[in-house]
């Protein structure tokens, strides 16, 4: 009877040990696919700023929604719908691409 106790621990002891090396491995997989999206976004080598940035999202039906994105300081409201994405809203641009009209010259 010792001897299947003793099977018994032995067997539970190699599968927890081959959960955590699988746990392990799959966080190291997710860390480094994360470092190698935000290289591909334009992120910062350590991700501490990212260029497109997901903020909230509304669903107004079944496979319909509303997005609200920031992109390089910018923030976009985009429609999101089964078959098409449109740009519904664009909110600021830069500040070095906004254009300011002269002021009018005051009458004499």
């Amino acid at each position: 009877m010792d001897s299947t106790i003793g099977t018994a621990l032995s067997s539970l002891l190699g599968m927890i040990i081959a959960l955590a090396v699988v746990l392990g491995l799959a966080w190291i997989s997710l860390r480094a696919l994360r470092r190698w999206q935000d290289r591909g976004l334009g992120g910062r080598e350590n991700g501490a700023e990212r260029q497109l940035r997901f903020v909230r999202a509304l669903p107004v039906g079944q496979r319909e929604r509303l997005v609200l994105i920031e992109a390089e300081g910018e923030l976009m409201l985009i429609g999101v719908s089964g078959g098409a994405i449109s740009l519904l809203r664009n909110w600021g641009a830069p500040e070095a691409e906004i254009a300011v009209p002269p002021a009018p010259e005051p009458a004499r």
